[in-house]
């Protein structure tokens, strides 16, 4: 059995209350909280029979709170807490903050002009050997060269260009086994040249558009397990064959404001 540790925010107060990315838009308040909660619920169950899940307690006025991966980024016991581009969600930074520090964790800041959104906008290789990090739309680029300056650790700068994958986890996900499963479209053409340099052809797992807007990227790995919204077949098919087991969930609701799997998530260690 897998034991990762995650971490999850029960979605007592989920809503779409203001626009801060082209998913909101059209959604102000037309999010079902009971459906939202029963969906987030079969997301932690699930995840709950393959790791440890702890949980932190959402705050009233803080809606996207239960978008737990924008909350920092864990490296062994040290965790570099989310600096919000924007200020309807910087009233989180407090509550994870503390959140990390009664856990044990030393926690360190950006500056505040260094805007950094946590394991939305950074991710580890399979083998942690490094971190592949996104900039363009909520992380500052200059927030990456603090992370390699902090942990030591290389960092491969990747820039987002399409607003509908506004953070790198929704668009861009090391799978397990080394292989890679990315929307190409979501880079620009430096950015996809680096990640081709470094994933070999038959390493890169190219997600259709319509997958890419079903948030096939944003996929909670755990070993040979992969957790995520609902896919298309044919990409299904592809990820079974690599020998992984799907499983998918319904999480639409959670779309409206701009997240899936992996938004509900934050790999602690």
């Amino acid at each position: 059995m897998d034991r990762s540790m995650l971490l999850m925010c029960k979605p007592t107060y989920y809503d779409v209350n203001y626009v801060i990315n082209p998913w909101m838009e059209g959604n102000l308040h037309k999010a079902s909280k009971p459906r939202a909660l029963a969906q987030w619920q079969s997301l932690h169950d699930e995840l709950a029979k393959h790791a440890e899940v702890r949980l932190v307690t959402q705050q009233q006025g803080s809606p996207d709170m239960v978008f737990t991966a924008n909350a920092g980024l864990a490296h062994g016991l040290s965790v570099a807490l989310s600096r919000f581009q924007y200020a309807e969600r910087q009233a989180e930074e407090d509550h994870f903050g503390r959140w990390f520090a009664e856990a044990g964790y030393d926690v360190f800041e950006m500056p505040r002009e260094m805007p950094f959104e946590g394991e939305g906008d950074a991710l580890f290789a399979s083998d942690c050997s490094r971190l592949w990090a996104g900039y363009g739309f909520r992380t500052s680029m200059q927030s990456h060269d603090e992370l390699r300056r902090r942990w030591d650790v290389p960092v491969h700068s990747l820039r987002l260009s399409d607003a509908r994958f506004y953070h790198l986890d929704t668009c861009f996900a090391p799978l397990p086994n080394g292989d890679l499963m990315y929307f190409p479209q979501a880079f620009d053409a430096e950015s996809r040249r680096l990640i081709e340099q470094f994933y070999a052809p038959e390493q890169r797992i190219i997600v259709a558009e319509a997958d890419a807007l079903r948030f096939a990227c944003n996929v909670v790995c755990l070993r040979s397990k992969l957790v995520l919204n609902q896919i298309g077949q044919e990409l299904r098919q592809q990820l079974q064959m690599r020998g992984f087991e799907v499983i998918e969930l319904e999480l639409d609701e959670f779309l409206k404001a701009g997240g899936a799997a992996k938004c509900l998530v934050m790999h602690l260690t």
